[in-house]
């Protein structure tokens, strides 16, 4: 059945971050004079990012928190158990990162992106963005010049709910006035992206991550696994 919409994930998809967490938080530490080794922060953030998830997720929305708040106590979290306590110089960490990580400098378009976009537009194709990343999304999608080539983005924080959660697909859906089966997800994420939009009735493309495609082989078959985004031209051209 002929595609109409094209749905994608964006970090590790799209665009990755050009250093590791725990590089650009020790960058950003030293600024304010807190040494800190970059490893070590990596370690300490993602024990911080894991329980923050638990605690609250999708950014604690139910909880009145906001993507804002929600990343101001994963990186005071994770400074505290590296045995900074600081909490005035915490709070200016927290909102120069926040401010960071919606800018170009810290964010690098994955190769042939912006050429597989383009002709996913030429063969008529809608395109439009399902992430579980938060408001910020935006500009940095405009920044890295990618953001004219979709009708809308949609954010878990603007949707309320986060992938694999069916509702996030059906609310773009719904914005494009497109039926599921007239439609395809692609993201890098066996459970958030494959399975959730399989679920919600679309079809989807998994994009293969090093040293990840053991854990998912079994359960995808070969045609749905992209080796990168320029891939998905191969499928479109055999639809």
């Amino acid at each position: 059945m002929k595609l109409r919409l094209l749905t994608w994930d964006v970090k590790d998809t799209l665009v990755r971050l050009q250093c590791s967490v725990g590089e650009q938080y020790s960058a950003v530490a030293k600024s304010f004079g807190i040494q800190l080794d970059p490893k070590v922060l990596e370690n300490s953030f993602h024990k911080a990012y894991r329980t923050q998830s638990k605690l609250f997720p999708n950014y604690g929305l139910d909880k009145g928190l906001g993507s804002q708040q929600w990343w101001a106590d994963v990186v005071k979290q994770t400074f505290r158990h590296c045995g900074i306590n600081e909490d005035c110089a915490l709070s200016s960490i927290a909102e120069h990162l926040y401010r960071d990580y919606s800018m170009m400098k810290n964010w690098e378009v994955l190769p042939g992106v912006q050429e597989t976009l383009y002709q996913c537009r030429q063969l008529g194709l809608r395109l439009a963005v399902i992430s579980n990343f938060d408001r910020r999304l935006n500009q940095v999608l405009e920044h890295c010049k990618l953001g004219h080539h979709f009708e809308f983005i949609l954010t878990s924080e603007m949707a309320g709910v986060a992938k694999p959660d069916v509702r996030i697909f059906q609310k773009a859906l719904f914005m494009a006035k497109v039926m599921p089966q007239h439609s395809a997800h692609i993201g890098d994420n066996y459970i958030n992206d494959y399975l959730g939009a399989r679920d919600a009735g679309m079809q989807s493309y998994l994009i293969q991550q090093d040293g990840y495609h053991d854990s998912y082989e079994r359960h995808v078959p070969k045609k749905h696994i992209l080796q990168s985004p320029c891939h998905v031209l191969t499928i479109l051209e055999r639809a």
